[in-house]
């Protein structure tokens, strides 16, 4: 089975390395709104919608990017651990991460579905930022334990 469409394995460090502080930076700030205080700066938005103002389209806003930040160390250091090659790629591993994305995008939309019919207002919008990450979160624990016993279980 052809792998190209994963990373090297050099790449996992750099992932880690984005991916756990985003994820506790992450956490601190959706569960009890704890942040580090960064300055407004100027930003292109394609659409910016502040409450009780116009939507703006295509211009620059004012904006503190904390958000942005945290988005992205979470979406490229999750890639980045995801999908990097083990340092010996086979069958046996291969299989373990279609199993653990076929899984965790299971969990994911069933998380998604009971915070639909049980979540409400502005505590469903908090479902719906921590579930663009969930899948990334779900797949990443659930291989690295199932590829942890499948090694133990061989050696």
């Amino acid at each position: 089975m052809n792998t190209n469409y994963l990373f090297p394995h050099r790449y996992r460090r750099l992932g880690w390395t984005m991916f756990l502080p985003g994820l506790v930076l992450g956490i601190l700030y959706l569960f009890w709104d704890i942040e580090i205080p960064i300055p407004e700066i100027s930003v292109f938005a394609i659409v910016s919608d502040e409450i009780f103002h116009d939507q703006k389209w295509f211009q620059i806003v004012e904006t503190d990017i904390y958000n942005e930040i945290l988005g992205v160390l979470l979406i490229i250091g999750g890639i980045l651990v995801a999908f990097s090659k083990e340092k010996e790629e086979d069958e046996r591993i291969r299989q373990i991460r279609l199993e653990s994305l076929m899984w965790a995008t299971y969990v994911n939309f069933a998380v998604l579905l009971v915070a639909m019919i049980f979540v409400h207002e502005m505590a469903f919008l908090q479902v719906m930022v921590a579930n663009m990450f969930t899948i990334l979160i779900f797949f990443i624990i659930r291989f690295r334990w199932f590829l942890n016993q499948s090694n133990k279980a061989l050696s």
